[in-house]
């Protein structure tokens, strides 16, 4: 019954939603990871121009991040939360790529998953969601990745267990569907978050899944 209703929310989605452009997988694992750095706690329209105004003051590259001075680079990132602090990780990860990796990712993507993620979290200021980011959508490989949207509507939709960590909700989710499915699953339910389940005050009665969420008694009378 879970998954049948997991399956029926999907096809929901699918139809409710066109999928940006930002949701296909993408050929350049190092800018995937310094965009995804810079996406935390940061809007998208943030996000997209903090990596704009870095991408006009340096090439992406590994080299040269590393050798940038982490005062330009703050320049570049200061519409963006907590940007001094990403900045200093960008560069700490971009010199230890240049010089232990030899400035390609590549081959630790085409490591085993299990192989892959960890070496990624072995870099500093990389957590579970920025690696399962790179490693789906640079890689292909099986797995979720679970921001704040994905988490909040997991859990409300059901998907997950309500008080489940970060590897409790991309295990839960992994197992109602099929991996091909779950960079689709992953950009449909960032779609959902933004629009519908709003973390405030989210629009039930608009939403097209209502009819199979069991939280929407909870918040009836919010819209």
């Amino acid at each position: 019954m879970a998954a049948s209703r997991a399956e029926k929310i999907l096809q929901t989605l699918r139809e409710t939603f066109a999928l940006p452009k930002w949701a296909v997988p993408r050929r350049n694992p190092f800018e995937t990871l310094i965009v995804t750095i810079i996406s935390q706690n940061t809007a998208g329209r943030n996000t997209a121009k903090a990596f704009e105004n870095l991408s006009k003051k340096f090439r992406i590259t590994p080299e040269a991040l590393a050798n940038a001075e982490i005062s330009q680079i703050e320049k570049c990132l200061n519409v963006a939360g907590l940007y001094r602090n990403k900045s200093k990780i960008i560069k700490q990860i971009s010199k230890i790529i240049h010089e232990k990796f030899h400035d390609d990712l590549k081959p630790i993507l085409s490591l085993s998953f299990e192989e892959a993620r960890r070496t990624l979290l072995e870099l500093p200021g990389i957590g579970p969601k920025t690696a399962d980011v790179v490693l789906l959508f640079c890689a292909e490989k099986p797995t979720v990745p679970v921001d704040t949207h994905v988490n909040r509507v997991a859990k409300r939709l059901g998907l997950a267990p309500a008080n489940g960590n970060y590897e409790m909700v991309r295990e839960s989710l992994q197992s109602l569907y099929d991996a091909k499915d779950y960079l689709v699953l992953h950009v449909l339910l960032i779609q959902l978050g933004r629009s519908y389940c709003k973390s405030r005050n989210p629009l039930c009665k608009q939403c097209a899944v209502n009819m199979l969420c069991p939280s929407k008694q909870l918040w009836d009378n919010n819209d």
